[in-house]
């Protein structure tokens, strides 16, 4: 893993993007298709083939319902059931399958189909773009290989975020790579790669090595040593993908929006889905809360729509109980908060504490293998168990000074103090100070891979 890190870095995106500069642009989206297809390849080499179809599927079902205007619906609804049954089938199948032989008793034989990379990200984007085109907030793309383009882009295919086609229709046929914007990008990617393989990457080693314990070593340190690993691993994880994808958009001439807002200093938990996986949140509420009446029919019917789009956003990040009560578990704090709690008049800092402790108990459930995992860790996190033993002498092993530094950098570094110094940067010093913490952030993550086990996103199994 961390050679393919490295020719990445050293050989196919540097190429790719001098090729790219050189070509027009009609040309230079096939020359970009085809890198993105044999990126995917590379680790997925037969699955390649299965995002083609579903390309073709979605390209002609989309010009056929674009054509045939009084059969329109029935397409859309042809080609949005296409889209799901293929998610259902790779991703949920054997989930499926568990719950009907738990329920019933039944021996119905599992699939064991392997998860495609990407493939929840890449057919959200594809049912955005035939959902625009029924609703003619954007034209029908009428050339194959630049809708195949717009699914299959190599920096944001495999773990987002999630691209609505209306926002990067008109630079797939007119874009210009500027040194500007190569410049910008590069250090957006630097900034990225720094949070996943400086700090969420430490956090990871920390995690991994307590939630592999026994379950009756786990012990009320133990336990908020690793929720709040986690609440960093994830965040840093996942943003710092982000970051890439938008850096490497940025240095080909696509413009992504952002995709994370400082989400832990939110004060509420819709303040604090207004902040994480934006691309994801918005999805949901412009393609089925929308669609299901949103606000507009009452307050009972939007909390219902709220609990449907939260049972269907933890369902979206695996299949697994665990992931859907997740999912559930903040639908049910946001209606609390819309008709109980009233956090909007709390004191601020207490409003932040409460979202804070919120987030890191849904994401200990996110994180566990099981639910019985989950109660044990939540129980040691709020009735005391001391620390003994193997558990221990693990906490003395993780909990070196190195980490202990990267766990005050991961808070500094989840506040918009950043920002704040590249805002003062941009004007005072004129970007210098920035560029040379790059600089530094770069050789950093280079002797970081080289000498340490490479991680995989996280994202990339949903």
């Amino acid at each position: 893993m961390v050679f393919s890190s490295l020719i990445f870095v050293f050989a196919f995106l540097p190429v790719v993007y001098i090729v790219n500069i050189i070509l027009k642009n009609r040309v230079s989206n096939l020359f970009l298709l085809g890198c993105s297809l044999l990126f995917y390849a590379w680790g997925e080499p037969l699955y390649v083939f299965l995002m083609l179809f579903s390309g073709l599927v979605n390209y002609t079902l989309t010009l056929t319902m674009d054509a045939k205007q009084d059969r329109r619906k029935q397409f859309l609804i042809l080609t949005v059931v296409f889209n799901l049954i293929l998610l259902g089938v790779f991703k949920y199948a054997d989930f499926i399958i568990l719950s009907i032989n738990s329920l019933t008793g039944s021996a119905i034989p599992y699939l064991h189909l392997p998860l495609p990379i990407g493939i929840s990200f890449y057919t959200f984007q594809t049912m955005s773009y035939v959902i625009d085109v029924y609703y003619r907030e954007t034209p029908v793309q009428k050339n194959f290989f630049s809708l195949l383009l717009y699914i299959t882009f190599f920096p944001q295919l495999i773990a987002g975020p999630i691209v609505k086609y209306h926002d990067i229709a008109v630079e797939i046929d007119h874009r210009a790579v500027k040194l500007n914007g190569t410049v910008h990008g590069l250090r957006r990617f630097v900034f990225g790669l720094s949070k996943k393989v400086l700090l969420a990457n430490t956090m990871a080693i920390v995690v991994d090595g307590l939630y592999k314990l026994p379950n009756n070593e786990i012990s009320t340190s133990i336990a908020w040593v690793a929720a709040i690993a986690y609440l960093f691993q994830i965040y840093f994880d996942f943003s710092g993908y982000s970051d890439m994808a938008i850096g490497m958009g940025e240095m080909f001439g696509f413009h992504f929006l952002e995709n994370f807002n400082y989400p832990y200093i939110a004060s509420s938990l819709r303040d604090f889905w207004r902040r994480w996986h934006i691309s994801l949140s918005s999805w949901f509420r412009l393609y089925v809360y929308i669609p299901l009446g949103g606000n507009r029919k009452g307050i009972p019917r939007a909390l219902l729509n709220q609990v449907i789009i939260f049972f269907l956003t933890g369902l979206w990040h695996g299949a697994s109980w665990t992931f859907v009560v997740w999912g559930l578990y903040h639908g049910l704090f946001l209606i609390l908060e819309q008709t109980i709690l009233n956090v909007g008049k709390w004191p601020r800092f207490l409003r932040h504490f409460y979202t804070l402790l919120v987030v890191l108990i849904g994401f200990v459930i996110f994180r566990s293998a099981t639910f019985a995992q989950a109660l044990v860790f939540l129980r040691s996190m709020f009735l005391f168990h001391p620390t003994t033993g193997i558990g221990a002498r693990q906490l003395m092993v993780l909990l070196t000074p190195t980490t202990w530094f990267m766990f005050v950098v991961c808070i500094v570094a989840s506040t918009p103090i950043a920002k704040f110094i590249r805002t003062y940067d941009q004007k005072r010093i004129g970007n210098s100070l920035s560029y040379g913490i790059a600089i530094v952030l770069w050789f950093a993550c280079l002797f970081s891979l080289a000498a340490t086990a490479y991680n995989p996103f996280i994202y990339f199994r949903f």
